[in-house]
């Protein structure tokens, strides 16, 4: 099994060694590169650029820039999908997003993790964890999404949050680690 099959199936792999992932990972930050880079009047550019970064997108999408991804072709995006600036996806894993979401600045969303054992750490191994975020969920500034998490539909999810566990459908969740606060 290759280190990108071990990444995908969310096993312990190494990615600072395997060329495959190296050379993906290069290609894909050239891509982002380019993508913050261009100037925001010449939004026909921006969507080629971004349409060649992510795996799969709907009509209705847009992501201020600068936004940062370690693969791209890990990233799903629904119809009207809009993340404000400093959006970061380390997409090890899928990361999917439903219809109707809305990031605010500075959000981060983490497949990749690290083993809390010492030694296999310190080998350069680390896991990656899908991430899902349902249909109608906004997202306040400052979130982080950690490996593992499905946030379900929606869902409003607080400034400056920690997703360390998966949200139910149809809640406001806030906090640090982010718990539920009020149905909606």
């Amino acid at each position: 099994m290759s280190e990108k099959d071990k990444m995908l199936a969310g096993e312990l792999y190494d990615a600072n060694y395997d060329e495959e992932l190296i050379n993906e990972r290069l290609k894909n930050k050239d891509r982002c590169y380019e993508y913050n880079n261009i100037k925001p009047s010449n939004i026909e550019e921006r969507t080629r650029v971004l349409d060649e970064i992510l795996g799969k997108h709907k009509n209705s999408f847009y992501i201020e820039p600068p936004f940062y991804c370690d693969y791209g072709y890990n990233i799903e995006v629904g119809e009207n999908f809009y993340s404000n600036h400093n959006l970061v996806i380390l997409d090890g894993n899928k990361v999917i997003f439903g219809d109707n979401v809305f990031i605010a600045p500075n959000c981060s969303f983490y497949t990749a993790g690290h083993p809390l054992e010492y030694e296999q750490r310190n080998k350069g191994l680390e896991y990656a964890k899908p991430i899902r975020v349902g249909n109608n969920v906004w997202i306040g500034g400052n979130v982080v999404v950690l490996p593992g998490v499905t946030i379900g539909d929606n869902v409003v999810i607080g400034a400056g949050s920690i997703v360390t566990k998966d949200i139910p459908s149809n809640v406001v969740a806030v906090g640090n680690p982010c718990r539920i606060i009020k149905e909606i």
